[in-house]
C-alpha cells in the first residue's frame, strides 16, 4: 500500500492524457463518440458524489478526473465536425441503458448502489468506443486509455479500507481503460480482420 497522496500523481497523469486527446479531438485528428464521452462524463461524476458521501477521501479525485476530463472533450467535440454524434440503433440502446442505470441510482440513492449503477453506465457507454476502437482504431487515440491504466493502479494501490466504495471504481477503470488501449494502440481488430479476410 503507498501513501493515499499518491492519487494526486495519476490524476496529473489521466489529465494529461486526456489533454492529447482534447488537442486531437480540436484539431479533427481524430472522431470521438460524443454519447460514450457525454455518458463517460455523467456516470463518473455521479460516482464521485457517491464517493464523497461514502467518505471515501482522496481516493475519490480518480473517479473526479475520469468524469471532468470526458466532460471537457465531449464540449470540444463540437468544435470537431468529425466527431460522431449520429444516433445508430447500437448507440442509442447503450446511451438508453446507461440511463436506466442512472436513473435506478437516483431511485435507490444509496452510496454503494449508486457507485455499481455508475460503473453499470459507464461500462454501457463504453461499449460503441470498444466496437469503434476494433474496427476503426485509428480513429482513436490511446493515450488517455493508456494513462488511465497507471491513474487506475495508484488509485488500487493507495487503497486502506478494501470495500466496494473503494475499489469498485478504480478497478473497473484499469479494466476498461486497458481493454481500449490495447484495442487502439495495438489495431487488434484490425489484425483479426486481415487473418480473417485470407482465409
Amino acid at each position: 500500500m503507498i501513501n493515499e497522496n499518491f492519487v494526486i500523481i495519476g490524476v496529473i497523469i489521466q489529465f494529461i492524457g486526456g489533454l492529447s486527446y482534447l488537442i486531437d479531438t480540436v484539431k479533427g485528428k481524430i472522431q470521438p463518440n460524443k454519447v460514450s464521452w457525454l455518458l463517460w462524463s455523467i456516470a463518473p461524476l455521479i460516482a464521485f458524489i457517491a464517493e464523497i458521501k461514502q467518505g471515501i477521501g482522496i481516493l475519490s479525485l480518480t473517479t473526479f478526473i475520469v468524469g471532468f476530463v470526458p466532460l471537457l472533450i465531449f464540449i470540444s467535440s463540437f468544435v470537431n465536425k468529425k466527431a460522431e454524434w449520429k444516433l445508430n440503433a447500437f448507440d442509442l440502446t447503450y446511451g438508453l441503458l446507461s440511463i436506466i442505470g442512472l436513473i435506478l441510482w437516483y431511485i435507490t440513492k444509496v452510496g454503494n448502489v449508486a457507485i455499481f449503477f455508475s460503473i453499470l453506465a459507464d461500462g454501457l457507454a463504453s461499449i460503441p468506443t470498444i466496437v469503434k476502437s476494433y474496427k476503426e482504431p485509428e480513429t482513436e487515440n490511446h493515450l488517455p486509455f493508456t494513462l488511465g491504466i497507471p491513474n487506475s493502479v495508484i488509485a488500487i494501490l493507495t487503497i486502506r479500507n478494501w470495500n466496494f466504495q473503494s475499489y469498485g471504481f478504480p478497478a473497473y477503470l484499469l479494466f476498461v481503460n486497458s481493454i481500449i488501449a490495447v484495442l487502439v494502440r495495438y489495431k487488434i481488430g484490425k489484425k483479426i480482420q486481415g487473418i480473417i479476410s485470407n482465409f
